[in-house]
């Protein structure tokens, strides 16, 4: 077997070597969009190593055509900044064209890129039961335990939670090696996870080495089965299945096809969402195309197992449309947006989400970055009891953390009142058709029911 498989490696580097990637970046052929044409030698988890790169250079893509068949993997990607405005940066299409060039060494394994490597710093992966306060909790500990949090991204889905946070000791600012340790800031971050009532498992992973977090946070929710279906028995149900994805999935069976098709309001990352998914799941998109029209984005993807079959049976179809509208629904940004940029110091992030808990406010997603001792957070924050967050409250904990360190990204009122006015939905189209402070912290102190 051993032999059989180095055959096969070597196969595909001559392969490789007699067919290199080749890239095109078009500005001149398209008006408002950066044209981006991707030619390879065919490889399972290639689309998504495309689409990753693309994502993490934060350019947005408004159109896609996808076609692998016969061992050749041809893409073509319109894309434009976060202005919405071509691509021209010079560094940006440089690094394009070595990522994805000849130069490129792609891999089906979990590819990083821009990824700082972790071993300077401990990775803490966490799953568990969400509930208000959470994350001011986790903080809490891991500031207890003398540990400081360097970037994070934190979701939560279908009442779970999952997190991946970088770490590093606060004496010495290097990575956590004592088992001891270790073992000690699992324990207690698992207890925090486990909560009160429920029998779902809370899960704590610590280790060294290179994540990509968006990638590894799509992967702990899926593990979690966090897409499995939830009954809910106030109001809020009818506004999540006015906000529910429309995902079709049906077998051409003259092709030996599964197309799968959806429909949602789009945003950034969304095909690097659906991709990632369908990849975890071992399908491969064979044919595909992606298509925005204003907030609307339209996908289409002809897929099989990688055992080469269609979706077989009624559950498994309903399984590739569960986890495809939990991918698209865990990185929805629901609840008011809060950006904070301070000077970085230890214990502000358990100090900043512990205002946010004292206030009755739930974090439903945040994004941690340190760069230069600067803290640069972004929260997206609910109140807990589910009403819309009464700006006297608001401008309170502004007050204290304070007015020009937190900043509103959107208004509590224009929230509401689009919560009241859902979108409405337009005719699908797709492009294949029928072919395939400035106050102190220090009066705050530890959260204590993690002891």
């Amino acid at each position: 077997m051993s032999f059989s498989q180095d055959v096969d490696d070597e196969y595909e580097k001559l392969i490789r070597r007699m067919n290199p990637p080749r890239v095109v970046i078009d500005n001149d052929s398209c008006k408002n969009a950066t044209v981006i044409r991707v030619d390879s030698a065919n490889e399972y988890g290639i689309l998504l190593e495309v689409v990753q790169i693309l994502t993490d250079l934060n350019l947005t893509i408004t159109k896609a055509y996808i076609s692998s068949d016969g061992g050749w993997f041809m893409d073509v990607f319109n894309v434009t900044d976060q202005d919405g405005n071509k691509v021209t940066d010079e560094v940006v299409l440089d690094y394009i064209q070595k990522s994805l060039g000849p130069e490129a060494c792609f891999s089906s394994s979990m590819r990083t890129v821009g990824v700082i490597p972790s071993t300077d710093s401990t990775v803490i992966e966490l799953t568990g039961c969400d509930r208000p306060g959470l994350l001011s909790e986790l903080t809490a500990v891991l500031t207890h335990l003398k540990c400081s949090v360097l970037n994070a991204e934190v979701w939560t889905h279908n009442t779970r939670a999952a997190a991946v946070m970088q770490v590093t000791d606060d004496s010495t600012g290097c990575a956590i090696s004592d088992p001891e340790r270790l073992s000690r800031i699992k324990n207690l971050l698992r207890n925090v996870l486990k909560g009160s009532n429920t029998p779902r498992e809370a899960k704590t992973v610590v280790s060294q080495g290179e994540v990509h977090t968006d990638r590894r946070l799509h992967q702990m929710m899926f593990e979690d089965r966090d897409y499995e279906h939830r009954v809910v028995d106030d109001d809020s149900s009818i506004q999540d299945e006015r906000q529910r994805p429309d995902v079709c999935v049906d077998n051409w069976l003259d092709k030996d096809y599964s197309v799968v098709t959806v429909r949602c309001k789009d945003r950034p990352k969304l095909l690097f969402d659906t991709v990632c998914t369908l990849t975890d799941m071992q399908y491969v998109v064979f044919h595909g195309s992606v298509d925005t029209d204003g907030t609307e984005a339209y996908q289409e993807y002809y897929v099989r197992h990688i055992d080469g079959s269609p979706v077989k049976s009624e559950a498994e179809k309903q399984r590739v449309i569960q986890c495809l509208e939990a991918a698209i629904k865990r990185r929805v940004s629901e609840g008011l947006k809060l950006e904070l940029c301070t000077t970085d110091r230890v214990g502000l992030l358990s100090n900043v989400t512990r205002i946010f808990r004292e206030n009755s406010l739930t974090v439903t997603r945040a994004e941690v970055k340190t760069k230069g001792g600067k803290a640069l957070n972004t929260f997206y924050v609910s109140d807990a009891s589910g009403y819309s967050i009464d700006a006297k409250t608001l401008d309170s904990i502004r007050q204290t953390i304070g007015q020009t360190i937190l900043k509103v990204k959107n208004n509590p009122e224009e929230q509401q009142q689009r919560q009241k006015s859902p979108s409405q939905e337009s005719p699908t189209r797709f492009l294949f058709g029928g072919l395939f402070k400035s106050k102190s912290f220090v009066n705050f102190g530890l959260v204590r029911s993690y002891s």
